[in-house]
């Protein structure tokens, strides 16, 4: 079932979405294998902190984020990772590290990386280990309003 809070938002909003469960699976490789679903399809959740501030970095599953490119797109001086241990709370209807994009239901910023516009759909963690949520990019972006930004 997908986090209660992203299902109320998505159904409030009249959005089209689909469920698909899978075996468990803690990253987000082994949830691309577990579905059945191209890694590059599905989009991952990096917690960081921008200028001491806890954010989102979303980005294909394939790819790794650039520390480096990520502070110059967005002039920052200092964005490190964040640890389980420094998010798990913020989430309380996720499982640890199955938090979706949805940073704004958290009160967060959310980047996502320029290759995902490119694609019609996107495909996330639903706040559990064995399902993913599969949406139109285009209304992603509308409810979400991410920061679009080079990551990798």
């Amino acid at each position: 079932m997908p986090s209660k809070k992203m299902k109320e938002f998505l159904d409030n909003q009249s959005v089209k979405y689909t469920t698909i469960s899978h075996s468990t699976a803690y990253t987000a490789q082994e949830i691309a294998q577990s579905a059945h679903i191209h890694g590059k399809e599905i989009a991952k959740t990096v917690m960081v902190f921008v200028e001491g501030r806890m954010a989102m970095a979303v980005l294909p599953a394939t790819y790794a984020v650039d520390f480096d490119y990520f502070r110059k797109e967005i002039g920052a001086k200092k964005i490190e990772l964040a640890s389980e241990e420094q998010f798990k709370d913020m989430f309380p209807d996720c499982e640890t590290g199955a938090m979706p994009p949805f940073g704004n239901l958290y009160g967060m910023d959310v980047y996502v990386d320029r290759h995902l516009t490119a694609d019609e759909e996107i495909a996330f963690n639903a706040g559990s280990l064995s399902e993913l949520v599969r949406m139109s990019y285009k209304d992603f972006e509308r409810l979400v309003k991410p920061k679009v930004v080079k990551l990798t």
